[in-house]
């Protein structure tokens, strides 16, 4: 949620970045505006109504400590008129900065400088690229194909048990799952993250602070008879340990990272590009998360694409990384790096992750704070990424990795998964 204060201060910069987002409700920073002066002015009137109050009460123990019953009795009077309008104006106050909030929180994130102009992918900027493009042979064959053939996930078993969109791995798939998870995880914590095992549903409170709701209502599983919800993303649990929380700046940043499923319901998608594991409803991801001094927060969100970027170098993948334009990024996000890896059989690139870094427009919402060293209360910055999620990646290691005798596991991986090949 954007700070009330850049209203004030610089409009323009707020127009400046809707704008880049592609963002049509601008009235609403008028609005916003409105609401702001109304509520100051009221503000005054309300301070001014108590400081008076506060004033005439002395007087009125003056007053009687001379005798002077009739002077009292007026100021007296007075007081009551005066507490009377402080409770109107209070209501009004109320109403007021409720109106304000609702506002507020249905404008995103403004965008960095470095965020290009655009308003689809094909406006993404290429930052740079990496590893080798695997040479198949004509025979290659698509994930879902590998699939079954080797007997590593059953998409029709799933549909039968739940729907479409939630496969059942099974054998060497199940193993390779683990893996993934397993590598993934012990690769965060040797960079110093903090290993969670959060809950995997969360109530509104949680899924407001990471901007879930209003946003992404549509998109999230809704256990309605207790109003929790089931999480999209580690981000939403992991990032909310700190929710309401003052951390001394000597502990910043703070790294976390956590494995959960993932539930998104993927509203209207269809065609192609969902089919095997490109998309689907529920999956495995590992996340990490910072909350970093707002000073040093775009050195450490490089940093965590760095992270990333080794992580599938040693998988051995092709890919390439995006800074995403203003119109495809996501509402929360101020900068964004995807991560995507090229799928040899499908001949396409596939995302696999995205970096972000959200500034204090989470830490808003949750006031996560820190104080500076003039003992001044600040919000802190959050960043998170995806690190990594599984199905892409297991799609493209599957289809990357075929050869006539099996599927090559990459080095890295062989110690969890503990086998070379899968045959």
């Amino acid at each position: 949620m954007l700070s009330i204060h850049l209203f004030r201060q610089n409009k323009e910069l707020i127009l400046e970045g809707l704008k880049k987002k592609n963002f049509k409700d601008t009235d609403l920073v008028d609005q916003i505006i409105g609401i702001d002066e109304q509520r100051r002015l009221l503000q005054v009137e309300n301070d001014n109504l108590s400081a008076a109050v506060n004033s005439a009460s002395k007087s009125v123990g003056q007053l009687m400590a001379k005798g002077d019953k009739e002077g009292a009795e007026a100021i007296k009077a007075q007081v009551v008129a005066n507490k009377e309008r402080a409770k109107s104006v209070a209501q009004s106050l109320a109403e007021l900065e409720k109106e304000q909030y609702e506002a507020l929180v249905r404008l995103p994130n403004l965008p960095h400088s470095s965020v290009p102009y655009g308003r689809t992918p094909e406006d993404n900027e290429i930052v740079r690229s990496g590893g080798d493009m695997p040479d198949l042979s004509a025979q290659k064959m698509p994930h879902w194909e590998l699939a079954a053939k080797y007997g590593l996930m059953d998409f029709e078993l799933g549909n039968k048990i739940t729907g479409a969109g939630f496969p059942v791995f099974m054998g060497q798939g199940a193993r390779l799952q683990r893996a993934l998870i397993n590598y993934f995880l012990n690769y965060n914590i040797d960079a110093g993250y903090k290993e969670y095992c959060p809950p995997f549903m969360v109530n509104a409170e949680s899924a407001f602070g990471t901007t879930q709701l209003p946003d992404k209502e549509g998109q999230m599983y809704h256990v309605t008879e207790d109003g929790f919800f089931l999480i999209p993303t580690a981000e939403v649990p992991v990032t909310n340990v700190y929710r309401d929380v003052i951390i001394p700046e000597s502990e910043l940043p703070v790294k976390m990272t956590a494995y959960s499923p993932c539930f998104r319901r993927e509203a209207g998608s269809y065609g192609k590009d969902v089919r095997g594991l490109n998309r689907v409803h529920q999956f495995d991801k590992v996340e990490v998360v910072q909350l970093a001094n707002p000073a040093n927060s775009y050195e450490i969100l490089e940093e965590m694409v760095s992270h990333v970027e080794r992580l599938v170098q040693n998988l051995g993948l092709p890919y390439r990384i995006l800074r995403l334009c203003g119109g495809d990024m996501s509402f929360s996000s101020a900068l964004t790096y995807d991560f995507e890896v090229y799928s040899a059989a499908q001949e396409r690139w596939l995302e696999v992750s995205s970096v972000s870094n959200f500034e204090t427009f989470q830490t808003n919402r949750m006031k996560i704070r820190f104080k500076d060293g003039s003992n001044k209360t600040q919000m802190v910055h959050s960043l998170n990424g995806s690190s990594l999620a599984l199905p892409r990646i297991m799609a493209c290691l599957l289809e990357n990795n075929q050869t006539p005798e099996g599927i090559s596991i990459p080095v890295a991986l062989q110690p969890y998964f503990g086998k070379e090949k899968i045959s």
